[in-house]
């Protein structure tokens, strides 16, 4: 099995331009699959009527199944980070949809999907969703069992090179508020950002009572734009069990999104608050700096209505 804090699992020639996510540090490929060149039927609607409306695409192809050992996470908390990796790269989604509607039984079973026990799909719990950058498309298929989620990345369009090298991190680390403070300018441009000034009481998940530059642009930027709706994220180190790490993050995420609703009345019908516990790290977890770093509450744009 394959182990690492940051794993590239989309690479292509051209490093600047190539696709990149960083899966958890706890990920394992368990399989991989490529050809030369060949074509691709991307999904971009749900079954119906008898039939999976498709786009084709044609280049180099590579599918990789992915295997998390974590209980407790839901499909959307596996795939919500790999696409919020690839919006920013470029990657536009043309279809995003969960178990029935994406067509339930007859979706699975009309889209190319690694075989058990390489990759697990749940036919009453599974997600999937098609991105395309110009003539380039990648499909990510996300299910779970009981202990496990799976993970389907298909990439077709550029030469896959170094699937598993690793990556700088700085190219993959979610970003955080630049040095001129503008952390407006890079939730707009990059979609998150890390609210990197936040200190926690000592032994819990709220917030101490100082005001927070962080959340001073945040809640100004939610004034300015009224149709924006953001997700506070929380983080954790890979100290302890998945399930009260998740726990945790989730709470101080949810002690963001109050402070920002009790002290600067933005409202709570805009914000949601989220937990991944430890799996999605942006540093090593072996190192003190690195575990600080991972300790963390990202604000993500989930919509501009």
């Amino acid at each position: 099995m394959i182990r690492a804090a940051l794993l590239c699992a989309l690479c292509g020639a051209g490093a600047a331009e190539a696709a990149q996510l960083a899966l958890p540090a706890n990920a394992a490929l368990s399989a991989e699959v490529t050809s030369g060149i060949d074509s691709y039927k991307l999904p971009v609607g749900p079954w119906k009527n008898g039939a999976l409306p498709t786009r084709i695409f044609e280049g180099p192809v590579q599918q990789q199944a992915w295997r998390i050992g974590a209980t407790g996470l839901t499909t959307l908390q596996l795939l919500r980070p790999l696409r919020d990796q690839l919006e920013p790269q470029g990657y536009e989604v043309v279809f995003d949809c969960e178990t029935s509607a994406c067509g339930g039984f007859d979706f699975r079973f009309e889209t190319p999907v690694i075989a058990e026990p390489d990759m697990h799909v749940d036919l009453g719990n599974f997600r999937f969703l098609s991105m395309v950058r110009e003539d380039e498309a990648i499909s990510l298929l996300v299910s779970r069992s009981s202990v496990a989620g799976y993970i389907q990345i298909t990439r077709v369009g550029t030469e896959p090179e170094n699937a598993l090298a690793q990556p700088d991190a700085e190219a993959v680390r979610s970003p955080s508020v630049q040095a001129d403070g503008s952390l407006a300018r890079t939730l707009l441009a990059q979609g998150r950002v890390i609210l990197d000034d936040l200190d926690f009481e000592t032994g819990s998940t709220r917030l101490n009572g100082k005001d927070f530059a962080s959340l001073q642009a945040l809640a100004d930027l939610l004034r300015a734009e009224p149709d924006l709706t953001i997700a506070l994220v929380g983080h954790t180190d890979s100290t302890g069990g998945l399930d009260i790490n998740i726990n945790i993050s989730r709470q101080r995420a949810a002690s963001v999104l109050e402070r920002l609703a009790t002290q600067y009345e933005i409202p709570r019908a805009r914000m949601e608050a989220e937990g991944m516990g430890y799996l999605a790290p942006i540093a090593s977890n072996l190192e003190a700096a690195g575990r600080e770093a991972n300790r963390r509450v990202e604000a993500i744009i989930t919509s501009t209505r």
